[in-house]
């Protein structure tokens, strides 16, 4: 599937004359809990030729398609990439610690990576990860049975949340690596690891009855969160000059 990946990145590049310099995969599969039928999930940050720049009108800065053979192709221009990282973007901030790269050309994505420090804010980061959590929540376990695959979509953002909280720093995309950080109850951790082998073997995980001891875990950290993000400050206006450097520094090396 790599090179068919590879493929279809070749193929955006030609129709839109456009240069992606950082692709890679974003969704269950970089997570660690993929099924056999979950779809790839590519993301992607891409420039323009110079001349796309130099125009005073607003103009599309994004590319989505969907592919029959359930590559799910999404990408940011850089400049948008760039502003977005300014305000600690959690979901590229992902894709840079994504552990499946299928593409990274020039130094854009490294230089990002030395950047992170200065621009990561816990703050709006818990925000994403807590209220991602709670969404779920309170879309799919209204029931005494649920759909049990959902557990993994409230668990991994609570447990990036757990991650901020201890470390400040940004939470690695892979759940294991949170589960087994951030997990100390042995009888939880099994239980959890249970389902995981479950959907990771191919099981649709359809519905079923409610896990009270990661019920009982979740409720526990929605109660907690609500009250830490009450009484937790940040703030961190990070400033443009170094965004600007990568943002040339891409566009002459793209194109020279």
């Amino acid at each position: 599937m790599t090179e068919q990946i590879l493929q279809e990145i070749a193929k955006l590049e030609q129709d839109n004359n456009i240069k992606i310099v950082y692709a890679v995969e974003s969704g269950s599969r970089a997570w660690g809990f993929a099924s056999t039928n979950s779809d790839w999930d590519v993301r992607f940050i891409y420039v323009h030729t110079l001349d796309w720049y130099l125009s005073v009108e607003e103009k599309k800065d994004n590319i989505e398609t969907i592919l029959p053979n359930d590559i799910d192709l999404a990408g940011w221009e850089l400049r948008k990439a760039l502003l977005l990282f300014r305000k600690s973007n959690p979901p590229l901030l992902e894709w840079l610690r994504s552990p499946i790269v299928y593409k990274e050309t020039l130094s854009t994505a490294a230089q990002l990576r030395e950047a992170a420090a200065e621009y990561f804010n816990p703050k709006s980061c818990l925000y994403h990860y807590f209220n991602m959590a709670r969404r779920n929540y309170e879309a799919y376990f209204k029931e005494d049975e649920v759909r049990l695959k959902k557990y993994f979509y409230i668990l991994r953002p609570l447990l990036a949340c757990c991650w901020i909280e201890r470390t400040g720093d940004m939470p690695p995309m892979e759940f294991d690596i949170l589960l087994n950080t951030e997990i100390l109850d042995v009888q939880l951790k099994h239980e959890i690891n249970e389902l995981l082998q479950l959907k990771m073997s191919g099981e649709e995980l359809d519905k079923g009855a409610r896990i009270p001891i990661i019920d009982e875990f979740m409720e526990n950290r929605f109660e907690h969160f609500a009250q830490y993000l009450k009484d937790f400050n940040f703030k961190n206006e990070p400033g443009y000059a170094r965004l600007n450097s990568i943002f040339m520094a891409t566009l002459e090396d793209a194109w020279k």
